[in-house]
């Protein structure tokens, strides 16, 4: 499968690349942890456990205590593809984590970007 190579990408690898990405526009790790957070029902301990374990995307995603259900209101294009049309359940949330971040690092509002909540 194609996607398998993104799933097996570690979810620590990722991490700073996206407080990066943040950092850059001058948000902080502290909101890119908030709308990983949002989605993924992890806490802060939680999240860092995964980074320390250095779990893959497939893992991570798996052993996310909750995925928000508002997350189906999150759409738009990223990466070239419409999130709210990507057929696989796995790279949809792995596309919405992307679209959270991306969205935090163009300036959204948090409670925007947190869909209201």
């Amino acid at each position: 499968m194609a996607h398998e190579r993104v799933f097996a990408m570690s979810f620590a690898s990722i991490y700073p690349l996206y407080v990066e990405k943040a950092e850059r526009k001058n948000h902080a790790a502290g909101e890119v942890d908030q709308v990983i957070c949002w989605l993924t029902g992890y806490d802060a301990v939680g999240l860092q456990q995964a980074i320390a374990d250095g779990i893959d995307l497939r893992t991570f995603f798996a052993q996310a205590p909750a995925l928000n259900p508002n997350a189906s209101l999150i759409t738009g294009v990223i990466c070239g593809y419409r999130v709210e049309d990507i057929e696989d359940p796995l790279m949809q949330q792995i596309r919405y984590m992307d679209k959270l971040v991306d969205e935090l690092a163009r300036g959204k509002k948090m409670t925007s970007i947190l869909r209201g909540g």
